[in-house]
């Protein structure tokens, strides 16, 4: 099945169609989400999973004192992830990220450029 980026009213649409956004319940105007679908095609999610597992590994301090930067080059927004979710749950978040970005960069055409850190 051949499907154009277009297709998609926005990243979100494209990651839960992926299956990597979680189910949402909502009542009386206040949003819960629920747990990631595990339906559809587990290939792509699997992998964007695993790529997200490899980059939180060397996130995590390697025998750095308390205190200091962690190896590796991870943005402030996984650190602090990292600090308050479970891994696991930080590498499905990672995933959808990574396919929003995707999404974006095919809508636009533009090839991937690193963001500045500040």
């Amino acid at each position: 099945m051949i499907l154009s980026i277009r297709a998609f009213r926005s990243a979100r649409h494209f990651a839960a169609w992926i299956g990597i956004t979680p189910r949402e319940d909502s009542t009386a105007g206040k949003s819960r989400p629920g747990k990631i679908s595990r339906q559809g095609d587990e290939d792509l999610p699997r992998l964007l999973v695993f790529g997200a597992t490899a980059v939180i590994q060397q996130a995590k301090p390697r025998g750095n004192p308390a205190g200091q930067r962690p190896t590796g080059r991870a943005s402030s927004w996984l650190l602090g992830l990292l600090a308050r979710k479970p891994k696991k749950l930080a590498a499905v978040a990672l995933a959808n990220k990574t396919a929003r970005i995707i999404w974006a960069m095919m809508v636009s055409g533009e090839t991937y450029r690193r963001p500045q850190e500040a």
